[in-house]
């Protein structure tokens, strides 16, 4: 028995076949877009920590204060900028610069809007953390404090914030642990220099 097939059942097919090779074509080069996509992001992110850990490691072995404000500046500049989000790093700074004029609900809804974008970045924390303090809700600025510390353990910036919160709540001893904490970190940071021997009066009068 001879089975013949028909021009349009072939035709068909091979449209089918051209349109499969096609899509298939699309989602090799999109797998291949978004692998090189992730690849880009981790060593960025690789090259952003290895930098970081450098700069740390000079902030704790220097003796002079001029080069240790130096390296405070590079650590500041990498935490205020995303690590791939142009955008929230601009919205950071506006935030800033609205938060050093006064206008503290427009500077905190913000930050806000930033950690809802990106919750793993540490510095729109540390932000709105700054702002709830100047707007007195020290509690909450606590919490803040604390999610800053979750993704950056060596943030002297917040310990440094933490302490100022602490004193305005009069837990004096917890402010200077504060204070210590940074100085592991940082050990020439100047506030907690000032600071901890103010608070260890206060914490004398307060005995007699």
């Amino acid at each position: 028995m001879i089975f013949t097939i028909n021009d349009n059942v072939i035709k068909k097919r091979l449209l089918f076949s051209s349109s499969k090779i096609k899509i298939m074509k699309k989602l090799s080069l999109s797998v291949c877009l978004v692998l090189l996509f992730f690849g880009n992001v981790f060593a960025e992110s690789t090259e952003r920590n290895n930098k970081l850990n450098q700069l740390f490691n000079q902030l704790k072995k220097s003796n002079d204060v001029s080069i240790a404000l130096e390296i405070e500046l590079k650590i500041w500049n990498i935490w205020s900028t995303h690590p791939t989000q142009e955008k929230l790093t601009s919205s950071l700074a506006i935030g800033s610069e609205l938060m050093s004029k006064g206008e503290l609900d427009s500077a905190y809804k913000i930050f806000s809007i930033i950690i809802e974008s990106d919750p793993d970045w540490a510095e729109g924390w540390n932000k709105r953390a700054t702002v709830l303090y100047l707007m007195g809700k020290y509690l909450d600025s606590l919490n803040d404090i604390d999610e800053v510390l979750k993704r950056e353990s060596r943030h002297f910036g917040a310990f440094s914030g933490q302490a100022l919160v602490q004193i305005k709540l009069k837990n004096y001893e917890k402010a200077i642990k504060s204070y210590q904490a940074a100085q592991k970190i940082y050990p020439s940071i100047r506030s907690a220099e000032t600071m901890i021997p103010q608070l260890q009066e206060l914490i004398k009068e307060e005995v007699i």
